[in-house]
């Protein structure tokens, strides 16, 4: 049975406004339905790193506010922390990040809330049972909350081929060791020639997995558990994380840990993909390349596989925009992420996450 996915365009007239339009979209794809009075309503999005402009813009989550809102609920905005050492590392540098990329209280009036705390520990540990992993690390905030509304912006990914509502979910609900675990089965190396022997690294491991041997930093991979604080702590960048699994395995992991993030909350959750600024890279990246299609719309459904299946296919619909990285599969029908990322077989998310029964491929596009 194939799924709903609800769609607007950007197209707009004096009696009826995008912002009019997004919230019917809203309304008409079920949030009231899944959101309750008095839900505390996480609504999970990308913040942005420093030196992109490619994410959603705040203004349009103040309005995916205000509908939350006009359900008696009570929405925050949040995201987890990021895995290597940035602008997002810790929940100080976060906040700041957001809000420097106008996500402050009187612009969307909501609060902001870092999903897995402080130095991205703050984790509860969900059963999921499957192939890869028996429980998965997510932001706690994300997991106590009532309901989730996922606002995803739909791009090109280095590792996933796309990042849509699956991506934002799998990575970005997880914590920092939940991070670990979808990218490698290994710990953190030591990049022995930054490694200035200052032990602080060795002090914050929880494990006493690490300790110093002729000046240098030296970690026990059998005590090491994945939590990736030596990453952040480390003021000379001599600790790093092991990128070493393959592309189809990344994607099943990631799937795995959107089962964790919805588990007990599949009926309790709303999907909306923004299919603009679709640009060929992660909104992670300090910048963005010039969008490799058009603006298309706003897609919203319970389904959040049938979202990005959608989502996916009115891309490749598309005709490539001149002056960007494209430089196949540029044509109408083509597929556009392949051409950017020919190495990513990106359909494997979507097929694991149907077998997992997250949702279906089959769907509807019903435009509001």
């Amino acid at each position: 049975m194939a799924s709903t996915v609800f769609f607007i365009d950007f197209r707009a007239t004096y009696k009826e406004n995008f912002t009019t339009r997004l919230k019917r979209l809203m309304e008409t794809a079920g949030l009231r339905q899944r959101v309750q009075k008095r839900d505390l309503v996480a609504v999970k999005l990308h913040f942005g790193e420093l030196g992109n402009t490619a994410f959603i813009r705040p203004v349009h989550i103040r309005h995916i506010v205000a509908a939350i809102k006009a359900a008696g609920a009570i929405p925050f905005l949040t995201d987890a922390n990021t895995l290597y050492a940035g602008a997002r590392g810790d929940a100080p540098h976060h906040l700041r990040t957001a809000i420097e990329n106008g996500f402050a209280y009187p612009v969307v009036e909501a609060p902001l809330i870092i999903a897995d705390g402080l130095r991205g520990r703050t984790e509860t540990a969900i059963p999921i049972n499957q192939k890869h992993f028996k429980k998965v690390y997510i932001g706690s905030e994300i997991v106590q909350a009532d309901a989730l509304v996922s606002v995803a912006h739909f791009k090109g990914h280095e590792l996933a081929g796309f990042g849509g509502t699956l991506k934002n979910l799998g990575m970005g609900c997880a914590s920092r060791r939940g991070k670990m675990a979808q990218h490698s089965d290994v710990a953190p190396k030591i990049k022995k020639q930054k490694c200035m022997g200052c032990g602080e690294c060795a002090a914050h491991c929880s494990q006493k997995a690490i300790s110093l041997v002729d000046q240098k930093a030296v970690i026990d991979q059998k005590k090491c558990i994945g939590c990736g604080e030596c990453i952040i702590v480390c003021a000379n960048g001599a600790v790093g994380v092991q990128w070493n699994q393959s592309i189809p395995v990344f994607l099943e992991h990631m799937v795995e840990y959107a089962c964790g993030v919805l588990k007990g909350k599949k009926n309790k959750s709303l999907f909306i993909n923004f299919i603009n600024a679709v640009s060929p890279g992660c909104d992670c990246l300090p910048y963005n390349d010039a969008p490799i299609v058009r603006d298309i719309g706003v897609a919203a459904s319970i389904d959040p596989v049938a979202i990005d299946q959608a989502s996916a296919d009115l891309v490749n619909k598309e005709t490539a925009l001149s002056g960007s990285c494209l430089q196949t599969n540029t044509g109408p029908g083509e597929d556009k992420f392949k051409g950017v990322y020919p190495q990513v077989d990106w359909p494997i998310q979507l097929e694991y996450a149907e077998k997992l029964g997250l949702g279906t491929r089959r769907y509807e596009l019903v435009t509001v």
